[in-house]
Protein backbone atom coordinates (compact mmCIF):
# COMPACT_ATOMS: atom_id res chain seq x y z
CA UNK A 1 0.00 0.00 0.00
CA UNK A 2 1.44 3.39 -0.84
CA UNK A 3 1.54 6.69 1.34
CA UNK A 4 -0.92 7.84 -1.21
CA UNK A 5 -3.50 5.27 -0.70
CA UNK A 6 -3.60 5.91 3.23
CA UNK A 7 -4.00 9.91 2.46
CA UNK A 8 -7.52 9.05 0.91
CA UNK A 9 -8.47 6.73 3.95
CA UNK A 10 -8.67 10.63 5.53
CA UNK A 11 -6.70 9.89 8.66
CA UNK A 12 -3.36 11.52 9.01
CA UNK A 13 -2.14 8.85 11.79
CA UNK A 14 -2.19 6.19 8.95
CA UNK A 15 -1.03 7.79 6.04
CA UNK A 16 2.41 8.87 8.64
CA UNK A 17 2.44 5.44 9.78
CA UNK A 18 2.20 3.74 6.06
CA UNK A 19 5.13 5.59 5.25
CA UNK A 20 7.18 4.07 7.67
CA UNK A 21 5.59 0.74 7.67
CA UNK A 22 4.48 -0.34 3.92
CA UNK A 23 1.03 -2.45 3.82
CA UNK A 24 0.10 -1.40 7.02
CA UNK A 25 -3.34 0.53 7.95
CA UNK A 26 -5.85 1.49 10.01
CA UNK A 27 -9.31 0.33 8.87
CA UNK A 28 -11.72 3.79 9.49
CA UNK A 29 -11.62 5.88 12.28
CA UNK A 30 -10.97 4.80 15.95
CA UNK A 31 -13.70 5.87 18.99
CA UNK A 32 -13.23 8.02 21.59
CA UNK A 33 -12.39 6.47 24.86
CA UNK A 34 -13.09 8.15 27.94
CA UNK A 35 -10.53 7.21 30.68
CA UNK A 36 -10.22 10.19 33.00
CA UNK A 37 -7.46 9.45 35.70
CA UNK A 38 -8.39 5.85 35.19
CA UNK A 39 -5.21 3.29 35.23
CA UNK A 40 -5.65 1.30 32.16
CA UNK A 41 -4.10 -2.21 31.86
CA UNK A 42 -3.45 -3.54 28.50
CA UNK A 43 -5.09 -7.14 28.94
CA UNK A 44 -7.47 -6.37 25.99
CA UNK A 45 -7.85 -3.89 22.66
CA UNK A 46 -9.76 -1.53 24.55
CA UNK A 47 -7.70 1.83 24.11
CA UNK A 48 -5.73 -0.14 21.12
CA UNK A 49 -6.14 0.70 17.36
CA UNK A 50 -2.84 0.04 15.98
CA UNK A 51 0.03 -2.86 16.63
CA UNK A 52 3.28 -2.91 14.69
CA UNK A 53 5.74 -4.78 16.01
CA UNK A 54 4.36 -5.02 19.28
CA UNK A 55 2.26 -7.99 20.94
CA UNK A 56 -0.03 -8.64 24.02
CA UNK A 57 1.92 -11.25 26.20
CA UNK A 58 0.13 -12.81 29.03
CA UNK A 59 2.92 -13.19 31.87
CA UNK A 60 3.47 -16.62 33.91
CA UNK A 61 2.57 -15.81 38.19
CA UNK A 62 5.70 -17.27 39.58
CA UNK A 63 5.43 -20.03 42.10
CA UNK A 64 5.90 -18.96 45.84
CA UNK A 65 5.43 -22.65 47.27
CA UNK A 66 2.39 -23.30 49.62
CA UNK A 67 1.11 -21.18 51.91
CA UNK A 68 -1.30 -23.31 54.04
CA UNK A 69 -1.98 -26.69 54.45
CA UNK A 70 -5.61 -28.42 54.52
CA UNK A 71 -4.50 -31.02 57.30
CA UNK A 72 -7.26 -30.61 60.20
CA UNK A 73 -9.63 -33.51 61.18
CA UNK A 74 -12.55 -30.43 59.83
CA UNK A 75 -10.05 -29.67 56.36
CA UNK A 76 -9.00 -32.35 54.99
CA UNK A 77 -8.54 -33.27 51.15
CA UNK A 78 -11.83 -31.90 49.83
CA UNK A 79 -11.19 -27.83 51.09
CA UNK A 80 -12.02 -25.72 48.66
CA UNK A 81 -14.30 -22.42 46.80
CA UNK A 82 -11.12 -20.29 48.90
CA UNK A 83 -11.47 -16.05 49.03
CA UNK A 84 -8.86 -14.29 49.90
CA UNK A 85 -9.89 -10.55 50.88
CA UNK A 86 -7.07 -7.80 52.53
CA UNK A 87 -9.18 -4.89 54.54
CA UNK A 88 -6.23 -3.16 55.88
CA UNK A 89 -3.58 -4.39 57.29
CA UNK A 90 -5.25 -7.88 57.61
CA UNK A 91 -5.54 -10.57 54.73
CA UNK A 92 -8.59 -12.85 55.40
CA UNK A 93 -8.84 -16.47 53.47
CA UNK A 94 -11.89 -18.52 53.76
CA UNK A 95 -12.59 -22.12 52.33
CA UNK A 96 -14.74 -24.88 52.88
CA UNK A 97 -13.18 -27.53 55.07
CA UNK A 98 -14.14 -31.08 54.02
CA UNK A 99 -11.99 -34.38 54.96
CA UNK A 100 -14.41 -36.98 53.12
CA UNK A 101 -16.45 -36.67 49.89
CA UNK A 102 -19.68 -37.41 49.99
CA UNK A 103 -22.83 -35.15 47.98
CA UNK A 104 -22.79 -31.34 47.47
CA UNK A 105 -24.34 -29.26 50.65
CA UNK A 106 -23.68 -32.22 52.91
CA UNK A 107 -23.77 -31.74 56.81
CA UNK A 108 -19.85 -32.26 56.95
CA UNK A 109 -19.23 -28.96 54.87
CA UNK A 110 -18.16 -26.41 56.97
CA UNK A 111 -16.33 -22.91 56.36
CA UNK A 112 -12.85 -22.74 57.52
CA UNK A 113 -10.93 -19.43 58.13
CA UNK A 114 -7.13 -18.10 58.41
CA UNK A 115 -5.57 -14.62 58.97
CA UNK A 116 -2.33 -13.26 57.67
CA UNK A 117 -0.61 -9.74 58.16
CA UNK A 118 1.05 -9.83 54.56
CA UNK A 119 -0.48 -12.46 52.40
CA UNK A 120 2.61 -14.52 52.94
CA UNK A 121 2.39 -15.61 56.70
CA UNK A 122 -0.96 -17.36 57.36
CA UNK A 123 -2.10 -18.74 60.78
CA UNK A 124 -5.37 -20.63 61.98
CA UNK A 125 -6.89 -18.75 64.94
CA UNK A 126 -9.03 -21.15 67.41
CA UNK A 127 -11.88 -18.91 67.05
CA UNK A 128 -14.16 -21.36 69.35
CA UNK A 129 -17.33 -20.56 67.58
CA UNK A 130 -18.39 -23.64 66.75
CA UNK A 131 -17.88 -27.08 67.77
CA UNK A 132 -16.98 -29.64 65.04
CA UNK A 133 -14.71 -33.03 65.10
CA UNK A 134 -15.39 -32.85 69.35
CA UNK A 135 -13.55 -29.48 69.93
CA UNK A 136 -14.18 -25.79 69.88
CA UNK A 137 -10.88 -25.06 69.30
CA UNK A 138 -11.33 -24.54 65.47
CA UNK A 139 -11.45 -22.02 63.02
CA UNK A 140 -14.80 -22.64 61.96
CA UNK A 141 -16.59 -19.44 60.86
CA UNK A 142 -19.92 -21.14 60.00
CA UNK A 143 -21.27 -24.89 60.15
CA UNK A 144 -24.24 -26.62 60.68
CA UNK A 145 -25.95 -24.20 57.66
CA UNK A 146 -25.73 -26.80 54.92
CA UNK A 147 -26.07 -26.62 51.95
CA UNK A 148 -24.70 -22.66 52.35
CA UNK A 149 -21.42 -24.01 53.78
CA UNK A 150 -20.62 -25.68 50.50
CA UNK A 151 -19.53 -22.85 48.85
CA UNK A 152 -20.03 -20.47 50.79
CA UNK A 153 -18.20 -17.09 49.62
CA UNK A 154 -17.98 -13.64 51.00
CA UNK A 155 -16.80 -10.05 50.06
CA UNK A 156 -15.72 -7.09 51.60
CA UNK A 157 -18.30 -5.04 50.73
CA UNK A 158 -16.91 -1.44 49.54
CA UNK A 159 -20.36 0.36 49.36
CA UNK A 160 -19.72 4.28 50.46
CA UNK A 161 -22.67 3.58 52.63
CA UNK A 162 -22.63 -0.13 53.62
CA UNK A 163 -24.20 -0.41 57.29
CA UNK A 164 -21.16 -1.00 59.92
CA UNK A 165 -22.95 -4.58 60.90
CA UNK A 166 -22.86 -5.07 56.89
CA UNK A 167 -19.77 -4.23 55.92
CA UNK A 168 -18.65 -7.85 54.77
CA UNK A 169 -21.42 -9.94 52.83
CA UNK A 170 -21.54 -13.54 51.42
CA UNK A 171 -23.71 -16.26 49.29
CA UNK A 172 -23.68 -19.74 49.38
CA UNK A 173 -26.53 -22.44 48.10
CA UNK A 174 -26.84 -24.80 46.04
CA UNK A 175 -29.52 -25.32 43.73
CA UNK A 176 -31.89 -26.98 46.01
CA UNK A 177 -31.93 -23.88 48.53
CA UNK A 178 -30.48 -21.22 46.01
CA UNK A 179 -28.33 -18.60 46.94
CA UNK A 180 -28.23 -17.50 50.84
CA UNK A 181 -27.18 -14.33 51.71
CA UNK A 182 -25.28 -13.52 54.76
CA UNK A 183 -23.51 -10.22 56.42
CA UNK A 184 -21.18 -9.83 59.13
CA UNK A 185 -19.48 -6.75 60.98
CA UNK A 186 -16.10 -8.32 61.14
CA UNK A 187 -15.92 -11.53 58.72
CA UNK A 188 -16.18 -14.33 61.18
CA UNK A 189 -19.25 -13.53 62.94
CA UNK A 190 -22.14 -14.50 60.12
CA UNK A 191 -25.65 -14.09 60.07
CA UNK A 192 -28.61 -14.32 57.55
CA UNK A 193 -28.97 -11.06 55.68
CA UNK A 194 -32.99 -12.50 54.89
CA UNK A 195 -34.52 -15.11 55.86
CA UNK A 196 -35.70 -16.53 52.43
CA UNK A 197 -32.92 -17.17 49.59
CA UNK A 198 -32.14 -13.73 47.51
CA UNK A 199 -31.40 -15.27 44.27
CA UNK A 200 -34.04 -18.88 43.34
CA UNK A 201 -33.39 -21.64 41.05
CA UNK A 202 -36.77 -20.71 39.02
CA UNK A 203 -35.15 -17.59 38.45
CA UNK A 204 -32.35 -18.99 36.26
CA UNK A 205 -33.16 -19.69 32.96
CA UNK A 206 -30.60 -22.46 32.52
CA UNK A 207 -29.92 -25.75 33.62
CA UNK A 208 -27.95 -26.86 36.95
CA UNK A 209 -26.65 -24.14 38.78
CA UNK A 210 -25.07 -22.47 42.26
CA UNK A 211 -23.39 -25.54 43.09
CA UNK A 212 -19.58 -24.01 42.09
CA UNK A 213 -18.79 -20.87 43.94
CA UNK A 214 -21.23 -18.06 43.52
CA UNK A 215 -18.69 -14.82 43.60
CA UNK A 216 -20.19 -11.26 44.46
CA UNK A 217 -18.80 -7.60 44.70
CA UNK A 218 -19.84 -4.18 44.91
CA UNK A 219 -18.86 -2.09 41.43
CA UNK A 220 -17.99 0.89 42.17
CA UNK A 221 -18.25 2.03 38.35
CA UNK A 222 -21.58 0.12 37.73
CA UNK A 223 -23.04 1.48 41.16
CA UNK A 224 -24.64 -1.83 41.93
CA UNK A 225 -23.84 -5.07 42.97
CA UNK A 226 -22.73 -7.74 40.57
CA UNK A 227 -22.55 -11.99 40.65
CA UNK A 228 -21.02 -14.20 38.50
CA UNK A 229 -22.15 -18.16 39.18
CA UNK A 230 -22.22 -21.09 37.00
CA UNK A 231 -24.43 -22.74 35.07
CA UNK A 232 -24.50 -25.79 32.32
CA UNK A 233 -25.58 -24.45 28.84
CA UNK A 234 -26.24 -27.46 25.84
CA UNK A 235 -23.95 -29.81 28.51
CA UNK A 236 -20.82 -26.87 28.62
CA UNK A 237 -20.14 -25.42 31.80
CA UNK A 238 -20.66 -21.68 30.99
CA UNK A 239 -20.90 -18.14 33.90
CA UNK A 240 -24.05 -16.20 34.17
CA UNK A 241 -24.11 -12.30 35.49
CA UNK A 242 -27.09 -10.56 37.49
CA UNK A 243 -26.88 -7.56 39.19
CA UNK A 244 -28.61 -5.96 42.52
CA UNK A 245 -29.00 -2.44 43.86
CA UNK A 246 -29.31 -3.69 47.38
CA UNK A 247 -27.59 -7.24 47.76
CA UNK A 248 -31.37 -8.71 47.87
CA UNK A 249 -33.28 -8.06 44.61
CA UNK A 250 -31.53 -9.33 41.77
CA UNK A 251 -31.75 -8.90 38.22
CA UNK A 252 -32.73 -11.55 35.22
CA UNK A 253 -29.09 -13.55 35.18
CA UNK A 254 -27.52 -13.00 31.56
CA UNK A 255 -25.30 -16.10 29.91
CA UNK A 256 -21.85 -14.39 29.15
CA UNK A 257 -20.04 -14.42 25.93
CA UNK A 258 -16.52 -14.72 24.90
CA UNK A 259 -14.74 -12.53 22.55
CA UNK A 260 -11.33 -11.62 21.41
CA UNK A 261 -9.69 -9.06 19.03
CA UNK A 262 -9.50 -11.60 16.09
CA UNK A 263 -12.66 -13.39 16.78
CA UNK A 264 -14.43 -16.38 17.93
CA UNK A 265 -13.27 -18.28 21.25
CA UNK A 266 -13.63 -21.89 21.81
CA UNK A 267 -16.26 -22.56 24.34
CA UNK A 268 -14.55 -24.28 27.08
CA UNK A 269 -15.94 -25.88 30.63
CA UNK A 270 -15.06 -22.70 33.25
CA UNK A 271 -15.54 -24.57 36.37
CA UNK A 272 -15.12 -21.39 38.94
CA UNK A 273 -14.81 -17.96 37.22
CA UNK A 274 -13.28 -15.93 40.30
CA UNK A 275 -14.56 -12.45 38.80
CA UNK A 276 -13.31 -9.48 40.51
CA UNK A 277 -12.68 -5.77 40.27
CA UNK A 278 -8.95 -5.54 40.04
CA UNK A 279 -7.72 -3.30 43.16
CA UNK A 280 -5.54 -0.76 41.31
CA UNK A 281 -8.08 -0.59 38.29
CA UNK A 282 -11.74 -1.33 39.35
CA UNK A 283 -13.33 -0.41 36.49
CA UNK A 284 -11.78 -3.34 35.11
CA UNK A 285 -12.83 -7.05 36.10
CA UNK A 286 -10.22 -9.51 36.23
CA UNK A 287 -11.13 -13.33 35.85
CA UNK A 288 -8.64 -16.23 37.03
CA UNK A 289 -11.20 -18.77 36.26
CA UNK A 290 -10.65 -23.00 36.30
CA UNK A 291 -10.35 -24.30 33.22
CA UNK A 292 -12.11 -27.50 33.61
CA UNK A 293 -10.89 -30.59 31.35
CA UNK A 294 -13.70 -33.55 31.80
CA UNK A 295 -12.38 -36.79 30.87
CA UNK A 296 -8.78 -35.93 29.70
CA UNK A 297 -7.30 -38.42 32.37
CA UNK A 298 -3.58 -38.09 32.83
CA UNK A 299 -2.78 -40.01 35.78
CA UNK A 300 -3.43 -43.75 35.29
CA UNK A 301 -5.05 -46.41 37.60
CA UNK A 302 -1.96 -47.52 38.90
CA UNK A 303 -0.43 -43.77 39.64
CA UNK A 304 -3.58 -42.61 41.50
CA UNK A 305 -3.60 -45.60 43.82
CA UNK A 306 0.11 -44.95 44.44
CA UNK A 307 -0.71 -41.16 44.81
CA UNK A 308 -3.70 -41.99 47.60
CA UNK A 309 -5.83 -40.14 45.55
CA UNK A 310 -8.95 -40.44 46.04
CA UNK A 311 -10.79 -43.20 43.58
CA UNK A 312 -13.35 -40.50 42.23
CA UNK A 313 -11.01 -37.36 41.71
CA UNK A 314 -8.35 -38.33 38.50
CA UNK A 315 -10.10 -38.83 35.39
CA UNK A 316 -10.29 -35.17 34.50
CA UNK A 317 -7.58 -32.23 34.66
CA UNK A 318 -7.97 -28.41 34.73
CA UNK A 319 -5.46 -25.62 34.86
CA UNK A 320 -6.33 -21.67 35.37
CA UNK A 321 -6.89 -19.33 32.28
CA UNK A 322 -7.15 -14.99 32.66
CA UNK A 323 -10.09 -13.23 31.25
CA UNK A 324 -10.84 -9.83 31.98
CA UNK A 325 -14.52 -7.79 31.14
CA UNK A 326 -15.79 -4.25 31.86
CA UNK A 327 -19.21 -5.48 33.19
CA UNK A 328 -21.97 -6.38 30.55
CA UNK A 329 -22.30 -9.86 28.78
CA UNK A 330 -18.98 -10.55 27.49
CA UNK A 331 -15.49 -11.51 28.59
CA UNK A 332 -12.41 -10.97 27.19
CA UNK A 333 -10.40 -13.87 26.39
CA UNK A 334 -7.72 -12.25 24.98
CA UNK A 335 -5.37 -15.41 25.48
CA UNK A 336 -6.22 -18.77 24.92
CA UNK A 337 -2.87 -20.21 26.42
CA UNK A 338 -3.07 -21.39 30.16
CA UNK A 339 -2.11 -19.15 32.64
CA UNK A 340 -1.11 -21.38 35.75
CA UNK A 341 -0.15 -24.34 34.58
CA UNK A 342 -0.06 -27.40 36.51
CA UNK A 343 2.57 -28.20 38.07
CA UNK A 344 5.41 -30.84 38.24
CA UNK A 345 4.71 -34.07 39.64
CA UNK A 346 1.12 -36.20 38.85
CA UNK A 347 -0.23 -34.86 42.08
CA UNK A 348 -0.59 -31.40 40.03
CA UNK A 349 -2.98 -34.18 37.22
CA UNK A 350 -5.94 -35.09 38.99
CA UNK A 351 -9.20 -33.89 39.16
CA UNK A 352 -10.60 -30.63 40.23
CA UNK A 353 -6.83 -29.47 41.24
CA UNK A 354 -5.45 -26.03 40.64
CA UNK A 355 -8.95 -24.10 41.50
CA UNK A 356 -7.81 -20.51 41.95
CA UNK A 357 -9.22 -18.39 45.11
CA UNK A 358 -11.26 -15.54 44.69
CA UNK A 359 -9.37 -12.44 44.40
CA UNK A 360 -5.93 -11.19 43.47
CA UNK A 361 -4.28 -9.08 46.37
CA UNK A 362 -1.32 -6.61 46.90
CA UNK A 363 1.45 -8.48 48.86
CA UNK A 364 4.64 -6.19 48.75
CA UNK A 365 5.18 -2.69 47.08
CA UNK A 366 5.92 -4.27 43.10
CA UNK A 367 4.07 -7.36 43.80
CA UNK A 368 0.63 -9.08 43.94
CA UNK A 369 -0.37 -12.62 44.66
CA UNK A 370 -3.06 -15.05 43.56
CA UNK A 371 -3.84 -18.19 45.50
CA UNK A 372 -4.74 -21.56 43.87
CA UNK A 373 -6.25 -24.82 45.39
CA UNK A 374 -3.80 -28.14 45.18
CA UNK A 375 -3.20 -31.56 45.57
CA UNK A 376 -7.23 -31.76 45.69
CA UNK A 377 -8.62 -34.96 46.94
CA UNK A 378 -5.06 -35.99 48.59
CA UNK A 379 -4.24 -35.95 51.91
CA UNK A 380 -1.34 -33.09 50.69
CA UNK A 381 -3.91 -30.96 49.56
CA UNK A 382 -3.28 -27.03 50.30
CA UNK A 383 -3.04 -23.61 48.89
CA UNK A 384 -0.29 -22.18 47.06
CA UNK A 385 0.61 -18.66 46.44
CA UNK A 386 1.62 -17.32 43.34
CA UNK A 387 3.01 -13.86 42.42
CA UNK A 388 3.22 -11.25 39.47
CA UNK A 389 4.35 -7.88 39.37
CA UNK A 390 2.04 -4.97 39.97
CA UNK A 391 -0.70 -4.53 36.72
CA UNK A 392 1.47 -7.27 35.24
CA UNK A 393 -1.09 -10.05 33.77
CA UNK A 394 0.16 -9.10 30.84
CA UNK A 395 1.99 -6.41 28.71
CA UNK A 396 2.46 -4.74 25.22
CA UNK A 397 5.80 -6.28 24.06
CA UNK A 398 8.23 -5.38 21.58
CA UNK A 399 11.62 -7.22 20.81
CA UNK A 400 15.11 -5.77 20.04
CA UNK A 401 13.47 -4.72 16.33
CA UNK A 402 11.04 -2.08 18.26
CA UNK A 403 7.46 -1.37 17.61
CA UNK A 404 4.28 0.76 17.92
CA UNK A 405 1.08 1.11 19.55
CA UNK A 406 -0.86 3.53 19.04
CA UNK A 407 -4.14 3.81 21.31
CA UNK A 408 -7.53 4.81 19.99
CA UNK A 409 -8.43 8.70 20.74
CA UNK A 410 -8.81 9.15 24.13
CA UNK A 411 -9.83 11.67 26.93
CA UNK A 412 -7.89 12.21 29.74
CA UNK A 413 -7.63 14.42 32.76
CA UNK A 414 -4.49 14.90 34.42
CA UNK A 415 -0.78 17.14 34.59
CA UNK A 416 1.41 13.78 34.06
CA UNK A 417 1.68 10.84 32.51
CA UNK A 418 3.22 7.93 34.41
CA UNK A 419 3.56 4.07 32.81
CA UNK A 420 4.50 0.49 34.56
CA UNK A 421 7.42 -0.78 32.17
CA UNK A 422 10.29 -2.52 32.02
CA UNK A 423 13.18 -2.34 29.60
CA UNK A 424 16.15 -4.55 28.69
CA UNK A 425 19.52 -2.46 29.15
CA UNK A 426 19.26 -1.95 25.41
CA UNK A 427 15.77 -1.03 25.21
CA UNK A 428 13.74 1.61 25.76
CA UNK A 429 10.01 3.26 25.61
CA UNK A 430 8.75 6.52 24.15
CA UNK A 431 5.63 8.74 23.85
CA UNK A 432 4.67 10.69 21.44
CA UNK A 433 1.37 12.47 21.72
CA UNK A 434 -1.27 13.43 18.54
CA UNK A 435 -4.15 14.77 17.72
CA UNK A 436 -6.76 12.55 16.90
CA UNK A 437 -6.15 12.83 13.47
CA UNK A 438 -2.97 11.14 14.36
CA UNK A 439 -0.67 14.49 13.54
CA UNK A 440 2.09 14.99 16.37
CA UNK A 441 1.42 17.73 19.02
CA UNK A 442 4.09 20.41 18.66
CA UNK A 443 6.31 19.75 21.85
CA UNK A 444 5.01 16.34 22.01
CA UNK A 445 6.28 14.65 19.29
CA UNK A 446 8.62 11.80 19.25
CA UNK A 447 11.88 13.97 19.04
CA UNK A 448 10.75 15.62 21.69
CA UNK A 449 9.94 12.57 23.54
CA UNK A 450 13.22 11.55 26.49
CA UNK A 451 14.08 8.17 26.24
CA UNK A 452 12.52 6.04 29.47
CA UNK A 453 14.95 3.34 30.33
CA UNK A 454 14.48 1.00 33.28
CA UNK A 455 12.10 -0.97 35.32
CA UNK A 456 9.39 0.51 37.06
CA UNK A 457 6.13 0.28 38.71
CA UNK A 458 4.89 4.11 38.18
CA UNK A 459 7.50 6.50 36.00
CA UNK A 460 6.78 9.55 35.09
CA UNK A 461 6.87 10.62 31.41
CA UNK A 462 8.51 13.20 30.32
CA UNK A 463 9.49 15.57 26.94
CA UNK A 464 12.24 18.22 26.08
CA UNK A 465 9.46 20.79 27.84
CA UNK A 466 8.96 18.60 31.11
CA UNK A 467 6.15 16.49 32.14
CA UNK A 468 3.13 18.37 32.62
CA UNK A 469 0.59 17.38 29.46
CA UNK A 470 -2.39 19.46 31.65
CA UNK A 471 -2.93 21.37 28.47
CA UNK A 472 -4.06 18.64 26.48
CA UNK A 473 -6.64 17.27 29.38
CA UNK A 474 -10.38 17.19 28.15
CA UNK A 475 -9.01 17.07 24.52
CA UNK A 476 -9.17 14.52 21.97
CA UNK A 477 -5.55 12.37 21.72
CA UNK A 478 -3.53 9.69 20.76
CA UNK A 479 -0.80 8.11 22.50
CA UNK A 480 1.76 6.64 20.36
CA UNK A 481 4.19 4.63 22.43
CA UNK A 482 7.77 3.63 20.80
CA UNK A 483 8.79 0.36 22.31
CA UNK A 484 12.07 -1.12 22.11
CA UNK A 485 12.78 -4.60 23.82
CA UNK A 486 10.18 -3.69 26.35
CA UNK A 487 7.22 -4.15 28.31
CA UNK A 488 4.33 -1.96 28.90
CA UNK A 489 2.03 -3.46 31.43
CA UNK A 490 -0.40 0.20 32.24
CA UNK A 491 -0.57 3.63 32.22
CA UNK A 492 -2.58 6.77 33.80
CA UNK A 493 -2.70 10.12 33.82
CA UNK A 494 -2.55 11.87 37.14
CA UNK A 495 -2.33 15.35 38.64
CA UNK A 496 -0.12 13.98 41.25
CA UNK A 497 4.02 13.94 40.82
CA UNK A 498 4.21 10.52 41.80
CA UNK A 499 0.85 7.94 41.60
CA UNK A 500 0.94 5.92 44.80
Amino acid sequence: MTAGTCARSGLMLTALLCLAHPGWTIEGEAPLVEIGARRELFVDHHVIDVLHGVQLVLHAPRDEGIVLRFDQPWEGPFCGYCTVIRDEDTYRLYYRGLPSAGRDGSAAEVCCYAESPDGVQWKKPALGLFEVAGTRANNVILANAAPVTHNFSPLLDTRPDVPADQRYKALGGTMDSGLVAYVSPDGTHWRRLVDQPVLRTAAVPFPYMFDSQNVAFWSSCEGQYACYFRVFQDGVRRICRTTSPDFVHWSAPVLMEYRRHTGSVPLEHLYTNQTHPYFRAPHLYVSVAARFMPDRQVVSDAQAAALGVNPQYYRDTSDAIFMTTRGGAWYDREFLRGFIRPGIGLSNWVSRTNYPALNVVPTGPAEMSVYVNQDYAQTTAHLRRYSLRLDGFASAQADGDGGTLVTRPIQFAGRRLTINFATSAAGSVRVELQRADGTPIPGFAREDAIEQIGNEIERVVSWKAGSDVSALAGQPIRLCFLLRDADLYAFRFSSDEVVP
